[in-house]
């Protein structure tokens, strides 16, 4: 079976998990083709980033002639599909905010797409997010008639369902993909009963390497605590809030440094507190990171902070439950669902900075049996509900590709 695999940005350092399960999809024998609107600057890609930089299709990448050309080839070929995608889009644009333009672009986009499908032989397209790759991959199915499923992640989906239309994207697909429970259910809200149905779930998931027993041996070393966070510096993940948390722990006397790993547009508001705080010498940004450098950060954390207000499942937990590192995160959407109170991590209110600087107290008063349990019981957890073999092949067999 041959599954095009339909993304917005690809590939970005942020969606490390699904070039994980691509390349897993091929070692099971999958043929995939990579397509996608845009990509990060490749100047600045690791080099297995690049590697898939060069196997994918860019749309937007064509002369504008070009992309007018397979519109009126689509009407040419398919005048009746074509009208029906063109019927489903104004519907679209009746429960959107955005401009009807945006709706006609992402149908130009598709017929693109639909051409690649019909001379690559495409027998499934799948996207990631519900967003505009699910509206392209839609438009593309009626026009193409290949079937389309994609998978939703959340928290932006869930944000905005009815002007994104999730109703009508999942009225169109042969299945839609939850990563979590909470995520299923938030797309039970929005799906006809009769499409429920097609709701399965299929976990992000890491590769073998990451889960090496080893790491679950590392200790602290010193007398200062090394915190971890992992994102884009924005409001949504709560750096602000963790730093007044750590400020107050720094002011209580211990000794600790915390990383940011990650930029984004709150940047200059985070380095503004880091100096009316003088927290200099205890606060690094580092900007943004690949998945070796992630993996180097976790090696020498203690403790990965993730204070986010909404979420789907970040796989940065998953990552530092697999390497060792206990996680601290808020009990927000599916992250309970991996992370357990006291048992494979420890989870706080969201919003809440008291909440967090108590969990940083609580994490201090641990001793080294009580730590391990912890570390052996997150670790097990992620290597059973989120290996990208045994998850990639849920999703092969869910969209018929595998029996």
């Amino acid at each position: 079976m041959k599954i095009l695999y339909l993304i917005n940005q690809y590939p970005k350092v942020s969606h490390t998990f699904i070039r994980r399960e691509i390349l897993s999809h091929e070692e099971n024998g999958i043929e995939v083709l990579r397509v996608a609107m845009r990509s990060d600057d490749p100047n600045d890609m690791s080099k297995v980033d690049f590697t898939e930089y060069e196997k994918t299709h860019y749309v937007l990448k064509q002369p504008k002639f070009e992309l007018l050309k397979h519109v009126f080839s689509a009407i040419r070929e398919n005048p009746k599909s074509f009208l029906k995608a063109l019927k489903v889009l104004f519907k679209m644009h009746s429960a959107s905010k955005q401009s009807l333009l945006i709706h006609l672009i992402y149908l130009v986009e598709s017929c693109n797409v639909a051409k690649v499908c019909k001379e690559s032989d495409v027998d499934h397209i799948h996207a990631h997010f519900g967003t505009n790759p699910a509206e392209v991959a839609m438009y593309t199915s009626i026009i193409s008639g290949v079937p389309y499923s994609f998978t939703v992640h959340g928290p932006e989906e869930f944000d905005k369902p009815l002007t994104l239309n999730l109703n009508q994207k999942i009225k169109y697909a042969s299945r839609v993909i939850a990563i979590t429970n909470y995520c299923k259910s938030q797309l039970f809200r929005w799906a006809d009963y009769e499409d429920w149905q097609k709701v399965g779930i299929v976990h992000c998931g890491l590769e073998d390497n990451f889960f090496n027993e080893q790491t679950l041996n590392s200790k602290r070393e010193g007398d200062e605590y090394r915190f971890l966070c992992i994102g884009r510096l924005c409001e949504q993940k709560g750096q602000l809030l963790l730093l007044e948390a750590f400020s107050r722990f720094i002011n209580a006397g211990f000794k600790a440094h915390l990383t940011l790993a990650g930029d984004g547009e709150m940047r200059v508001a985070i380095e503004s507190f880091i100096k009316q705080h003088n927290l200099q010498s205890n606060v690094t940004i580092t900007g943004w990171v690949d998945s070796i450098e992630i993996k180097e950060l976790l090696s020498k954390s203690d403790a990965m902070l993730l204070p986010s207000f909404a979420e789907g499942l970040p796989v940065a937990i998953m990552e530092a439950m697999a390497t060792g590192v206990p996680v601290i995160s808020t009990a927000i959407a599916g992250i309970p669902e991996l992370v357990v109170d006291k048992v494979t991590g420890f989870l706080v209110f969201p919003g809440s900075v008291n909440s967090l600087e108590e969990a940083l107290v609580a994490f201090t008063k641990l001793n080294q049996i009580e730590l391990d349990a912890i570390r052996k019981r997150a670790f097990e957890a992620v290597k059973k509900e989120h290996n990208i073999t045994t998850e990639a092949e849920k999703l092969a067999v869910l969209v018929g590709a595998k029996e």
